[in-house]
């Protein structure tokens, strides 16, 4: 019974005691009418028993003893739940709870279960509109400077905030404080011995947290992950003198992994090293005081309960709204597999404000893929591992998935519509287990730690009911942008084993790795074993818009898929009518990777990667030596394969794109969000802000001189990055150059010149946009210029190739095996025509040290014409020798 039933009721016994009888009968006809209201009936429907039908209204000016109508709201959305659940099995039509403008702050999470579900076959629907926020935040006040804190600023934790991974201000994710490690460091069994005893000298010293940045080695940019396409995060669990002892299990599940006894440094669970690259050593240090030291920059002492800022400029702590988010989910749908959730719609809501603090414990954060990471005191040799290893728990490949700060298990018939998902610490939205007939539509990602959303999971590979069963999820016309913001190798869209679901009219761009990562357990044919059977079949990737994508890490694709999609190509994957271009990692537009079966690739555009589709891998399901069956036909790419049928990959009919403007214009139209979806791409929320700061910079010096090169902002902050500014610091004098965007875009790297020779450089970079300059970034290893005059050159280009049709040829090449004094920059090609074409970009730069293949397209050739195209090594040293390829256009 409510509060404010209760106080009727006191109402009525209050008039039966000082009334006469005749009062006493209004004031009970009274209290009935005003219930009758309140539910949508009469007075005499109230007394004969109550038919609760009536809609519900919320407001954050609300009182939860009101009855929920329109003239008297409820304050949380709890209390409305709690009404919903009176209501619905009285349900004669769709009931809806109204959610005024204004921001919810939760005091827990927003539990909804079988009982929330609509009935009677009738939806609840949850609606808010523009400026309806579900938060989970607590707001920081009562902001003072920091004495001889230089620019410093502190405020107390408010009540509730013991720990949190992310601040905001006035809407823009702060930096929690890092900065580079002060000590040279030494990997031991246990953790690290140190240069000096510094660190441990700094405050709170268990709450410093390593991070290993991965991506491609390149120039002196080290590989510190578990794979170019991961970014594991390992907390310090105590330091005392130069002795540093990491937290457990994190570093044993990154540097213990068990590899097979015969098959040395391939680890047992078949994806990526079995240990920390780069020597185990981390890329640089987060979460400590004492390297709080630029503007936008944010720390927690949890054991003062004080919160620290240095504001950037034009920001004043006092007046700002300055929010922590406390809360690790906001909405936790609980169905189970004999009483679903079901029949409910999410409208209109902003969800924001979640954190995650697992990364924060002794679990950390030891990835393997996508978000997915290895959990458990024993987790390095048990987790995942199945028959392949003694003790190994089953399925093969089930780690431990991220959660959602938005999560739904065992949904049935659930929508999400018109929401955003932003400001929030884990994944977005995870739709589990058992969740069948969703809906994801019109709706924004962006701002979000991990993962963008997540479909099903990965620890059933053959559900043992269909109620486990994820299936007809619909996923279209959603806008994810500017993500994952903290664990790099988390994807847009992650989709496990599921069946039937469509990813569909979405524009993705500006994200670290993968835009949409599809299916999983592909990875035992490195041992010459099948992939994973599991449940997956006729699922949809079809005309979205992804661009900018890989800008953090690599190894990855617009759209990425791993394991069985199905049991025939009737059955199996489509990826169909998509615009996939401008990947800044090393990858591809769509990568069929390990164990990928049955996948059609059809009627794409695809361009600006580094290969197009990479298909071939042994299917090892038979002995008879065919390759996973693939079709990839009626693409327009720049890949330029001819037709043929490579034991089961059939080629044919694709198209080589000399110039995007050459793409069928109905293609290109149909992609990305449907016209009545595109205003989501104006939707804003916050201000606009400077630009994160480029990542992951890399130089090495030549005559007077320091090329760098670095990861790009892809959080732009609102407006598009314009320009870079490269710093080298050295001796008493710094040089700066500055770079305009575009030309970076093109180029890969930049030139600071004038330098002294002999002289240590320490190069840094910034963005700038409209709002202003970002941080600096994170400093590049030292290096020094030296005149030693022209050095050798590099090598020839090995495994040169041409493909033609009638008016383009693709040239593909292998980087040379020797590169001379400098690392190579570009490629000169030129062809018998006389034409000459200068090829740059990253994946000059970061195909060298693996020796990854190369390609571009020659436009405006003639038909049935012979050509012939020499192509040469450029490096800072000058340009290496020649090789030559010839080949014939076909007939017009």
């Amino acid at each position: 019974m409510s509060e404010y039933v209760r106080s009727r009721i006191r109402t009525v016994r209050e008039a039966r005691k000082a009334a006469p009888r005749a009062a006493v009968a209004a004031a009970v006809l009274a209290t009935l009418a005003t219930l009758g209201a309140a539910f949508g009936g009469t007075a005499d429907a109230v007394a004969r028993g109550p038919r609760l039908t009536a809609d519900v209204y919320v407001a954050p000016n609300g009182d939860d003893r009101a009855p929920g109508t329109r003239t008297a709201p409820v304050r949380t959305p709890e209390r409305a739940r709690d009404l919903v659940r009176k209501r619905v099995p009285h349900q004669s039509a769709d009931l809806t709870v109204h959610l005024a403008p204004g921001t919810y702050r939760l005091d827990r999470p927003l539990v909804l279960d079988s009982r929330d579900s609509g009935g009677n076959g009738h939806r609840v629907i949850w609606q808010g509109s523009r400026g309806t926020v579900f938060s989970g935040g607590r707001a920081v006040r009562g902001w003072r400077p920091v004495k001889g804190g230089a620019g410093l600023w502190s405020a107390p934790a408010p009540a509730g905030l013991d720990n949190t991974r992310q601040l905001y201000v006035n809407g823009v994710r702060a930096q929690r404080a890092r900065g580079p490690i002060p000590v040279t460091l030494t990997a031991t069994a246990t953790g690290y011995t140190a240069s000096a005893d510094t660190l441990a000298r700094w405050r709170n010293p268990s709450d410093i947290e390593f991070v290993y940045p991965s991506g491609e080695a390149l120039w002196n940019i080290r590989q510190y992950g578990l794979g170019p396409w991961t970014e594991p995060r390992c907390p310090i669990g105590s330091m005392t003198g130069t002795t540093v002892t990491m937290a457990q299990p994190c570093w044993d599940n990154s540097t213990r992994r068990v590899e097979f006894p015969d098959i040395p440094g391939r680890s047992i669970n078949m994806v990526g090293p079995a240990k920390l690259t780069g020597g185990a050593l981390p890329g640089y240090v987060e979460n400590a005081f004492e390297v709080l030291d630029q503007p936008g920059e944010w720390y927690l002492d949890r054991h003062t309960h004080t919160v620290y800022y240095r504001p950037r400029s034009g920001e004043n702590p006092r007046t700002a709204d300055v929010e922590a988010p406390v809360l690790e989910k906001l909405v936790d749908g609980r169905g189970t597999g004999r009483a679903p959730l079901h029949d409910i719609a999410l409208r209109g809501i902003e969800f924001s404000y979640a954190t995650w603090l697992t990364p924060s414990s002794p679990e950390g954060f030891s990835e393997v893929q996508a978000g997915y990471t290895v959990t458990g005191p024993e987790g390095w040799k048990t987790q995942g591992l199945c028959e392949y290893t003694p003790g190994g728990t089953c399925p093969y490949a089930s780690w431990t998935k991220m959660p959602g700060n938005v999560a739904i298990s065992h949904g049935r018939d659930i929508e999400f519509s018109d929401d955003s998902f932003t400001h929030l610490g884990a994944a977005g939205l995870e739709l589990g287990t058992g969740t069948k007939n969703a809906t994801v539509r019109g709706n924004v990602f962006t701002d979000i730690s991990g993962n963008g959303m997540e479909i099903g999971g990965v620890d059933a590979p053959q559900p043992g009911s269909d109620a486990d069963l994820t299936r007809a999820v619909s996923v279209t016309n959603n806008h994810l942008y500017a993500l994952p913001r903290e664990y790099h190798g988390g994807v847009a869209i992650l989709n496990g084993y599921t069946r039937d679901n469509t990813i569909a009219h979405n524009q993705i761009d500006h994200v670290a790795y993968s835009a949409i990562s599809m299916g999983w357990g592909g990875w035992p044919d490195k041992i010459g074993k099948p992939a994973t059977a599991n449940v997956s079949r006729d699922n949809r990737v079809a005309d979205n818009l992804i661009f900018d994508y890989m800008q953090a890490l690599d190894d990855g694709a617009g759209v990425y898929t791993q394991g069985l999609t199905g049991s025939s190509l009737d059955n199996g994957e489509k990826i169909t009518g998509n615009v996939i271009h401008d990947g800044w990692g090393l990858g591809r537009t769509v990568y069929t990777d390990n164990g990928c079966t049955y996948v059609t690739v059809e009627g794409n555009v695809l361009y600006g990667a580094q290969a197009n589709v990479l298909s071939a891998h042994v299917d090892y399901r038979d002995d008879l030596g065919n390759n996973d069956p693939t079709r990839i036909v009626g693409n327009y790419w720049e890949q330029g394969d001819p037709d043929r049928n490579d034991k089961g990959v059939v080629t044919s009919g694709n198209h080589i794109l000399a110039d995007p403007s050459e793409a069928p214009a109905d293609i290109v139209a149909g992609a990305g969000l449907e016209p009545r979806y595109r205003g989501l791409l104006g939707r804003t929320f916050a201000a606009d802000s400077v630009p994160e700061a480029p990542t992951r910079v890399g130089d090495f010096a030549a005559d007077g001189s320091v090329y760098v090169t670095w990861n790009p902002s892809y959080v732009e902050g609102g407006d598009p990055v314009t320009s870079y500014t490269v710093t080298a610091s050295g001796g008493s004098r710094s040089v700066s150059t500055t770079i305009r965007a575009a030309d970076f875009k093109r180029t890969a790297y930049a030139i600071v010149r004038g330098l002294d020779d002999g002289t240590p450089y320490t190069v840094t970079v910034t963005a700038r946009n409209k709002a202003g300059v970002s941080e600096v970034s994170l400093p590049a290893a030292p290096v020094t210029p030296t005149a030693d005059g022209p050095g050798a050159l590099p090598g020839a280009p090995t495994g040169v190739k041409a493909n033609a049709d009638a008016t383009a040829a693709t040239v593909s090449w292998t980087p040379p095996k020797a590169t001379g004094d400098t690392p190579v920059i570009g490629y000169r090609i030129t062809g018998s025509d006389g034409r000459v074409t200068t090829v740059t970009g990253r994946d000059v730069l970061a195909s060298q040290p693996r020796a990854k293949g190369m390609l571009r397209v020659i436009g405006n050739l003639r038909p049935a014409t012979a050509y012939t195209f020499s192509i040469a090594a450029l490096t800072a040293t000058g340009t290496g020798p020649s090789v030559n390829v010839s080949v014939t256009t076909a007939n017009g």
